[in-house]
């Protein structure tokens, strides 16, 4: 791809050098990829998308940004964000370390150490392309059950009803679940912690030191259980990476019995983005808690 020329008069404005070369990276599923070289010798990662919302490079810079915070797994730092296009350092690939999985598991952990004050964020961002309502309302700050049913579940449920992915049959299942929604997640009180939000095996790569990197966050803080139930619905995690997260964080009684309202979340907005495959998948988490 060649870059337009307004575009990469701003980049070079932004490095202080003139683009010496840009290498497509394959694995994007929104947008477009490149490795880009500077004259200065300078590497960095570029990626670009005309048909993102305006602001969406900009969420991802804000959620790399409070991810960093914790100091825990690497991040790599972003340089710059508007609405055309996102610059991050660049992470030289590696190959995994012998004790990749359970150095990222206790890092996974000691990140989920890292607490907000209340559940949310203080904006809105992505979850894919699709809106991640973060605000928490007043009764939703202190409260992560209210939080997750208006937040993810019904906010999904709606967006369904809009895209006309819906039917009485999972109305009527949503309401279901709204009633049993405080019975299921009791017992799962927790400090509200700093989240990835959309971790699965194709949002962390592994840098020259064999070590994990998270990219492509959908940041807010919440029950740690959320993010662990998303790293289990498509796999790319081994059991020792899990062991060495308990070990590190022990999780409370009732946590695999939670597993599945937390993957409910997911799996609607996959309905959302890509349609009916994910039609029975959804029915099908939602009656394991009311059949």
């Amino acid at each position: 791809m060649k870059l337009s020329s307004q575009i990469k008069l701003q980049i070079e404005d932004i490095l202080k050098s003139s683009v010496k070369s840009m290498e497509s990276i394959s694995g994007g599923c929104i947008s477009e990829s490149y490795k880009l070289e500077t004259n200065s010798g300078e590497t960095f990662f570029l990626k670009l998308n005309k048909n993102n919302p305006k602001d969406m490079f900009v969420k991802e810079a804000h959620g790399l940004n409070e991810l960093y915070k914790a100091k825990t797994i690497r991040v790599p730092q972003a340089v710059h964000s508007d609405d055309s296009f996102i610059l991050i350092e660049y992470i030289k690939p590696g190959n995994k370390s012998i004790n990749f999985y359970r150095d990222f598991g206790r890092k996974f952990a000691e990140m989920h150490k890292y607490y907000g004050e209340n559940f949310g964020f203080y904006e809105d961002n992505y979850i894919g392309s699709n809106i991640q309502v973060n605000l928490p309302g007043e009764a939703e700050k202190d409260n992560w059950v209210k939080f997750y049913f208006d937040k993810r579940i019904l906010f999904q449920y709606k967006l369904a009803e809009k895209n006309g992915y819906s039917t009485k049959d999972l109305a009527l299942k949503i309401n279901l679940l709204e009633d049993k929604i405080e019975k299921i997640l009791s017992g799962s009180e927790e400090k509200p912690s700093l989240l990835h939000g959309d971790l699965w095996g194709g949002n962390y790569i592994v840098d020259e030191k064999g070590d994990a990197c998270l990219i492509d966050p959908a940041v807010y803080y919440g029950n740690r259980e959320a993010d662990l139930a998303m790293t289990k619905l498509f796999g790319g995690f081994s059991s020792e990476f899990y062991s060495a997260y308990i070990e590190s964080y022990p999780l409370l009684p009732g946590c695999d019995y939670r597993e599945n309202i937390y993957k409910l979340y997911h799996v609607l907005n996959h309905l959302n983005l890509f349609g009916r495959g994910y039609y029975s998948q959804t029915i099908a988490l939602i009656d394991f808690y009311i059949k």
